[in-house]
Parts: C-alpha cells; sequence; structure tokens
C-alpha cells in the first residue's frame, strides 16, 4: 500500500511517500481504506521526535481518519462491508489502509458530508472537550480564545456560541478577525495592537492552545477565572508560579482527549453531540485545504507556516 512515512527524526525533508506493508486486521478489527486523513500539528512534533508516536518500521504519522470498511475481523458484529467510519485516535493513519478497532471506529452520519466530518474529528471532539468538560462555562460568561481561526478555534467559538456564551478572540490578520467575526464572535483583536492592556482580568475564561501566550492568558482571566490549556501551537509555555494563581484565586485546567474517550459509548456521544451542531446549521466551518498524500510534504509546512484558517487533510 502507499502511505507517507519517515525512517528518522527531523524537519520536513524526512518524510518520503512511497510502499509499506498493508496491515492485517485482528479478530476485533476492521480494515478501512482511507479517503481523508487529518493532519494537526501533533504530527508536526510527532515528526520531530518530541511526542510520543507508534512504534513502527518505517514511522508512519496520523492518528485520525475517514474511509470505508473493506475487511472485517472475524469477531466484529456492528460494521458490515462498505460502512463509512471515522476515527480520531487510531495510529498509522497517513496510509492508504488503516486497521482500526471497533470499539473507536464512529459510523459517518447519512446526512453529513463525508469531507465535513473528515474535517472535524479530532478538532471537533476536542473543541466539545474543551467547552463541555473543562470549562463548563455559564450562559453569558465572556471567554476568549486565542487562534481563534484555527481548526479547533472555528468549532469551539461557534459551538460556545450557540451554547449562549459571548465569544472574543485573538487573531494575527485582518483576513482571520474577519472571518471569526462572521462566525458570530463579539469582538476580534489582532495580535499585534495594543489589546492586551486594554482587556486584563475580562474573562471568565481564556481558551489557550498556543503555549507561549499563557502568562498573557492569565492577565486577561477575571479573579476566580481559568485558563483552559490544550496545545503548544505557537511553542513550549513558560513556568507559572503557583502562589501567584493562588493569591489571584484563578487556574489552569488542562486535560487528555483520550482521558475522556474512554470506550466506545463515549466515543459516539460525544460524537453525536458534536454533530448535533451541524445538524442544526449552528455551527459553519472554512473549507479545508486537502493536500494529495503523494504531497505529504507540502501538506506539513502548508500547517507550520500558520497561514491555515481551518482543517489540513491529505486525501488518498
Amino acid at each position: 500500500m502507499k502511505a507517507l512515512y519517515f525512517n528518522k527524526f527531523g524537519d520536513n525533508s524526512v518524510l518520503k511517500y512511497g510502499d509499506v506493508d498493508t496491515p492485517q486486521v485482528d479478530n476485533d478489527q476492521i480494515l478501512v481504506k482511507t479517503a481523508y486523513s487529518g493532519l494537526n500539528f501533533a504530527d508536526i512534533y510527532r515528526r520531530r521526535g518530541t511526542y510520543h508516536i507508534e512504534k513502527h518500521k518505517p514511522y508512519i504519522n496520523g492518528y485520525e481518519g475517514l474511509g470505508t470498511v473493506i475487511v472485517l475481523g472475524e469477531k466484529v458484529k456492528n460494521f458490515k462491508l462498505n460502512d463509512k467510519i471515522f476515527f480520531v485516535d487510531v495510529p498509522l493513519a497517513n496510509a492508504e489502509y488503516v486497521c482500526v478497532p471497533v470499539e473507536r471506529a464512529i459510523k459517518v452520519p447519512h446526512d453529513l458530508n463525508p469531507e465535513l466530518v473528515a474535517s472535524i474529528g479530532l478538532q471537533g471532539l476536542t473543541a466539545d472537550f474543551l467547552a463541555h468538560d473543562l470549562a463548563q462555562n455559564v450562559l453569558g460568561d465572556r471567554v476568549l480564545i486565542h487562534g481563534i481561526s484555527g481548526g479547533v478555534g472555528q468549532i469551539l467559538a461557534q459551538m460556545l456560541t450557540a451554547d449562549g456564551i459571548n465569544v472574543y478572540g485573538v487573531t494575527s490578520t485582518q483576513e482571520k478577525r474577519s472571518l471569526a467575526l462572521k462566525q458570530g464572535a463579539q469582538e476580534l483583536f489582532l495580535r499585534n495592537s495594543s489589546w492586551l492592556e486594554d482587556n486584563k482580568g475580562r474573562f471568565q475564561t481564556v481558551y489557550d492552545g498556543v503555549g507561549k501566550t499563557i502568562e498573557q492568558s492569565l492577565l486577561l482571566t477575571a479573579k476566580r477565572g481559568k485558563v483552559i490549556f490544550y496545545g503548544m501551537a505557537g511553542g513550549n509555555p513558560p513556568q507559572i508560579d503557583l502562589l501567584q494563581l493562588l493569591n489571584q484565586s484563578k487556574s489552569i485546567l488542562t486535560g487528555d482527549l483520550w482521558d475522556y474517550l474512554t470506550d466506545s459509548t463515549q466515543r459516539n456521544a460525544r460524537a453525536q453531540r458534536l454533530f448535533k451542531y451541524f445538524q442544526n446549521n449552528k455551527i459553519q466551518i472554512s473549507s479545508p485545504t486537502i493536500f494529495p498524500l503523494s504531497k505529504g510534504k507540502e501538506a506539513y509546512a502548508y500547517l507550520e507556516s500558520g497561514q491555515s484558517t481551518g482543517k489540513v487533510l491529505l486525501k488518498l
């Protein structure tokens, strides 16, 4: 089968496209012919060797994708051939075929475009977990989202708006600012302006997936407020003085989505909650940027450049 792979860690130059062995299913797995594989910042960290990656020769990156069931393991009961499914936590996804454990497979709703589902799978479930498990904002709260025009940011902002939360954001360009305002944000700040001084202590919650901006996020948070830390797209966060948090009654909450996707029931319940926002037209997202898997180097470079607004997909 064809795959995007690498034999050593490094920059994009280590990535290769070519033939590798096709995987064989176990009794409780399904073999999926991949249509789309999602690309995320975590994949960049894995390629660099700074984040956990599945042991495999050669290394094959990617943990989310969407495709069609073509082989059933002997013990598989709830799926059939030609079912369309997606997954968000299955390794070796940057490949033509992926073995998916049945407890991690989620059926694609008939009334949603598969390309849309591929675009919202991991980022949508991440947004759902940040909003409903970590932050638990109440009606009328003011929240700020760093990187509001990114893949998670777009979904999270509209999800919170649909839930009655007042959403603000910070981004890097006028184009991204206009996009977030069209999607319902109350106010958008450009990162290179003097917005920080004017908004100290204004927000009940600040969502921070940038990492290096944690100190800014704490300044923006009101007393008894919280920062939701969920990523390092801009670099590692600095060390935080816990006594300062104590004195200001502020909290930092974080977590790993995989600790909440504990079984098939949880995985599917959360997916259905996410899908309803789209089925009820509460969330609209930018069209994904799609690269052929054979152009994986270009896809990684594009994501790392910071130009993307929304999801980056690899198409097979």
